[in-house]
């Protein structure tokens, strides 16, 4: 299986990208998230996912392990192939696929070219837990305005109090979409009205 592939680009558009490396040019499938990682630089590493069928092999390639990780989930689901997922991740950043993943939010998700409402809803049937996991204890990433040490403090808390992980990120990442300057204290209020 090919992990990455490392050389320097001779081609590069919106949708795919040739790398050469050892003499040989690479035609990688890329979203628009990747393009934008790559543009303006010539020597790369390009994280790839090798797919193979009856009919085809192609190369989907990534500007960060946590993209192509993404992209393994989305195609995971029943219904969503990979042209499907390189249309996500082409149409929302990996981060914000996540949080309308965690969010359960069924209308960022179905504003995807090719994602209706049975999709949307398996994908957050199917990937909630996964992206949540994924994401550990540290949801910083989704609520870059607030204070970490406020986040860690009240999933802390209100773990110990018997709320399970899953439940208490849920709660806390609703509440900081909300208000993302909220105090301490209010936090922990407001989620064990959520929990």
């Amino acid at each position: 299986m090919i992990d990455y592939i490392k050389g320097k680009i001779t081609e590069l558009n919106p949708s795919e990208m040739t790398v050469e490396t050892g003499g040989i040019g690479y035609k990688i499938l890329i979203s628009l998230q990747t393009f934008s990682f790559f543009e303006n630089k010539t020597d790369v590493t390009v994280y790839i996912h090798h797919y193979i069928r009856e009919d085809e092999e192609l190369f989907f390639g990534f500007g960060t392990k946590d993209e192509r990780e993404l992209f393994r989930l989305l195609i995971g689901v029943s219904g969503i192939g990979a042209a499907t997922a390189r249309m996500m991740l082409s149409s929302l950043s990996a981060e914000e696929i996540r949080n309308a993943i965690i969010a359960e939010d069924i209308a960022r998700i179905k504003s995807i070219k090719g994602i209706g409402l049975k999709s949307a809803q398996r994908l957050i049937l199917e990937l909630k837990d996964k992206v949540i996991k994924g994401t550990g204890g540290d949801i910083s990433g989704i609520v870059n305005k607030t204070d970490n040490g406020i986040i860690d403090e009240a999933t802390t808390a209100l773990i110990l109090l018997g709320f399970s992980k899953a439940n208490v990120q849920k709660a806390i990442t609703a509440i900081l979409k909300e208000n993302p300057q909220i105090s301490l204290e209010n936090l922990i209020k407001a989620a064990l009205k959520k929990l």
